[in-house]
């Protein structure tokens, strides 16, 4: 038997390491423990979702703005209180506008009726996002299992790690190294933006004051796009609660059209715009646009199932919320 150095036999116990830390989520995690776990919550966002179809986004949102943050530990949920000490993640900038907490509580209600202390909050957010996408006319993607709820959460790292929608690309390109993921996972996860809506303040100053003085506004958004948001949406600079759909036609389509707006300078944050300044990620957009929906679809789903395994809390890390809002 070939001799190993000790280098190698590091190496080796640290890629062992990292891959157990991943490994520990796994498909049908609650077969045993909580057999029925996943079909329930399928049935909650079945019977839901259809009757409020834009929460699908928000849920979707809602996943991603978790995972950034501490990794998928449902750190998001977590209200502020005297036990906390300090602000949670929920009252971050970033997450003011964070729709779909009711609902998860809701899910959350009837999993612990079946199985109380066993499924995590983190894996219903997870299985949510995912459903809802489902069950709206989206892609399907794999959710492993397993994840356990953290018990930290900080409004300033909320701020930090969240990436802004007035980003540029190496902004971009940096928040999203850090949490493992790459430029196609960039790319794709912005995908996202083919359903849900926003609000004027999260991309008004590209409209009115993008030098930072008033009358200004981005060169690289089309200026017939910016006139008719002007006149039909964002009407001045203080407009805080207008809704302006991210896929102007088929906001409820999770389809290709988000990247054909952004090769037409239509993408509606500086971080949709970014995706076209570099020739790596405008190159992957162009791939997508040239190919097949079910290309996409099969693409995004490895995204999205590598963002739900980000420093996920497995083992004995972390524990299982009883409240998904609250710390046991």
């Amino acid at each position: 038997m070939a001799r190993i150095s000790s280098l190698g036999f590091l190496v080796l116990i640290f890629v062992g390491i990292l891959g157990s830390s991943h490994g520990q989520l796994q498909l049908n995690f609650y077969s045993k423990s909580c057999p029925k776990a996943e079909k329930i919550i399928q049935d909650y966002v079945q019977k839901h979702i259809p009757n409020a179809p834009s929460l699908a986004a928000a849920l979707l949102r809602m996943h991603f703005h978790d995972c950034f943050v501490r990794g998928c530990d449902a750190s998001v949920l977590l209200n502020s209180t005297k036990s906390t000490g300090n602000q949670t993640e929920k009252v971050a900038i970033p997450n003011q506008t964070l729709r779909g907490f009711s609902f998860i509580d809701g899910v959350k209600k009837i999993v612990e009726a079946e199985c109380p202390g066993v499924v995590s909050c983190a894996d219903i957010v997870a299985l949510v996002a995912r459903d809802s996408v489902v069950v709206t006319g989206g892609p399907y993607w794999n959710v492993p299992t397993g994840r356990r709820d953290g018990r930290i959460s900080n409004a300033s790292e909320a701020l930090a790690d969240i990436p802004a929608p007035t980003s540029n690309f190496t902004r971009l390109q940096s928040s999203f190294a850090k949490k493992g993921l790459d430029l196609k996972d960039l790319v794709l996860l912005s995908g996202a933006h083919t359903i849900g809506v926003s609000h004027c303040p999260s991309f008004s100053s590209r409209l009115y004051n993008f030098t930072g003085t008033f009358g200004t506004q981005d060169p690289s958004l089309d200026s017939e796009y910016v006139a008719n948001l002007k006149a039909k949406k964002c009407k001045s600079v203080n407009d805080n609660t207008t809704i302006v759909e991210m896929d102007p036609g088929s906001f409820r389509t999770f389809d290709l059209s988000y990247f054909k707006l952004l090769l037409k300078r239509r993408g509606l944050f500086q971080s949709d715009a970014a995706l076209t300044t570099s020739s790596t990620t405008k190159a992957y957009i162009n791939q997508l646009v040239q190919g097949s929906l079910k290309e996409f679809y099969a693409e995004f789903a490895q995204a999205m199932e590598k963002m739900g395994r980000i420093e996920a809390k497995t083992g004995s890390n972390g524990e299982i919320r009883k409240q998904c809002a609250l710390v046991n």
